[in-house]
């Protein structure tokens, strides 16, 4: 029978290596820079999408 994980919530966890836990926090904070830098330069499309919307509105 394979160990069940749920039996384990109740237990204290148990402490990480420092180097892993150094390389998870650099790899989030890659991932941040690069969902950051992605966002700076792709379109907002609700923005483009109301803009749009303003400049047909305003030719009427």
């Amino acid at each position: 029978m394979e160990n069940n994980p749920f039996k384990n919530i109740n237990k204290p966890l148990k402490e990480v290596p420092k180097e892993l836990k150094s390389k998870v926090m650099r790899d989030i904070a890659i991932a941040k820079l690069l969902m950051d830098l992605a966002e700076l330069f792709s379109y907002n499309i609700g923005d483009l999408i109301e803009s749009v919307m303003k400049q047909r509105e305003n030719k009427k």
